[in-house]
């Protein structure tokens, strides 16, 4: 248990401080924010073909509201934390490469609906879009690392089942 914790932190501090670097932001962080207000706008278009997307910027011509996506808001940190978990965890290295694809993927959908649902809650009312955004959505998007962590322990083989008693134990 030692050992998970000290690498978990260890890996946790040292890929929060990439992301914060500025060659990190201008290669993955930037560009991966313009991507999720495009693929946002587009889900939206669907519904009400007077959104536009602008870079990180999802407005409707109908409101002067906006939402715009800023590093913080795109996800990134929950899957920094799922990262972390599965490479601290004794498991072979195919369930974590699994693990964490399935895990972004799993992070960004609900990433996607928290940026849908506030681009309209926003539009509503901006007490609601304030408290949704900076108390609600941030602790269920954690919650949803948490979650995927805890249901790809559920699956590891077990081999892995057995050192994780191990450790326990220890």
């Amino acid at each position: 248990m030692l050992r998970f914790v000290i690498v978990f932190m260890v890996l946790l501090g040292g890929l929060f401080y990439l992301r914060i670097t500025e060659p990190v932001r201008q290669a993955v962080t930037l560009p991966f924010t313009g991507v999720l207000a495009d693929i946002s706008g587009f889900i939206i278009k669907l519904f009400d073909s007077r959104v536009v997307t602008e870079g990180v910027v999802i407005r409707s011509l109908d409101s002067p509201f906006a939402v715009a996506i800023a590093p913080g808001c795109d996800g990134i940190e929950a899957v920094i934390i799922l990262i972390a978990a599965m490479m601290a965890f004794p498991a072979p290295w195919k369930h974590r490469i699994v693990g964490i694809l399935i895990g972004f993927v799993g992070i960004q959908a609900l990433n996607l609906v928290r940026i849908i649902s506030l681009f309209y809650l926003g539009q509503w009312s901006r007490p609601a879009f304030e408290w949704f955004h900076l108390y609600l959505w941030q602790a269920l998007i954690v919650l949803d690392a948490l979650a995927i962590f805890l249901i790809w322990l559920r699956y590891l083989p077990r081999r892995s089942r057995a050192v994780r008693a191990e450790v326990d134990i220890a």
